[in-house]
């Protein structure tokens, strides 16, 4: 009789939602298969209903409050602390990124190094985006007249299908470096790393609720999220072109923000401001600098 003493069950993983700073199943219970490039079981991931979809955003916007009046510089350290945590465990996204997108390991591996350094470029944006896109507007008269941009709100996203993780962080990070929450919506076919990376945000110092990610059906959880009433934007990265013009047709009834699919050829790419400046509003403010003489202003 062989010795078995040693040998081990394997421990699979439980996939979940993360809303709210915490990790549900779904309220419906369904689960769907998830697997790799050719076909083999990766794992069960959690099947999200329209009534997560609203606990999302009930969790979005009790953040935002807090998360927009965080300082600049404090959300820079979050995001940075963020891409500390995903270096630490870059090894299972490399295995992850490799069994979604059908990649060899040192191709996941740039992706994944990609990936980090994203977050690293966004954290270093937060507290300079201001300085591009406001500042002191050339008025007639003896008044200040100054711009800044502040968050629109709660923003869903639907992350782009095809990059599991690069394009996934490549549209969540703007949306936060700036003051906003996110509901996410994973990529359909391969959202494990999107629900890993939930627990790197749990586990850095992200609030409760500043990102919240949800997997499924891109199409059903969508819908619910594009005509909710509190939800103020909408990112349709990972829309096909019908579903988006049904999103986009829902969301005009209480007048959010649209970004449109836009295809993208390399994620690894600079991305520039675009994705920062689409879910800021602007704020001017008038304010007398009192009577102006030849000597210049009377304070």
């Amino acid at each position: 009789m062989s010795d078995r003493t040693n040998e081990r069950l394997p421990v699979f993983k439980t996939y979940k939602l993360y809303v709210g700073g915490k990790f549900p199943r779904s309220e419906s219970g369904r689960v769907y298969e998830v697997t790799d490039s050719k076909g083999n079981w990766l794992a069960n991931a959690p099947q999200s209903s329209r009534k997560d979809a609203r606990d999302a955003v009930v969790a979005a916007r009790k953040a935002f409050g807090g998360w927009a009046g965080a300082t600049a510089y404090n959300r820079g350290q979050v995001l940075y602390r963020v891409a500390e945590m995903l270096e630490g465990r870059r090894d299972q996204f490399v295995r992850e990124v490799a069994d979604a997108e059908g990649l060899g390991k040192s191709k996941a591996a740039a992706v994944v190094d990609a990936t980090i350094d994203r977050w690293v470029w966004y954290a270093g944006w937060t507290d300079k985006i201001a300085q591009v896109v406001g500042g002191g507007n050339p008025v007639a008269g003896p008044f200040f007249n100054l711009s800044s941009p502040e968050p629109t709100g709660v923003v869903a996203v639907l992350a782009p299908q095809e990059s599991s993780f690069l394009g996934l962080v490549s549209v969540v990070a703007p949306v936060i470096a700036t003051g906003n929450t996110a509901v996410v919506v994973a990529s359909e076919k391969a959202p494990l790393p999107a629900l890993s990376l939930a627990e790197v945000l749990a586990t850095s110092d992200v609030p409760g609720g500043v990102v919240n990610v949800l997997s499924g059906r891109t199409a059903e959880i969508a819908a619910p999220l594009a005509a909710h009433q509190d939800v103020n934007a909408i990112d349709l990265a990972g829309a096909d072109e019908v579903l988006a013009k049904e999103l986009e047709i829902a969301a005009a009834d209480n007048l959010k923000r649209v970004l449109r699919p836009q295809p993208v050829d390399d994620w690894t790419a600079t991305p520039g401001t675009d994705r920062m400046t689409a879910f800021l509003e602007t704020k001017t403010v008038w304010h007398p600098t009192g009577s102006l003489g030849a000597s210049g202003s009377a304070y």
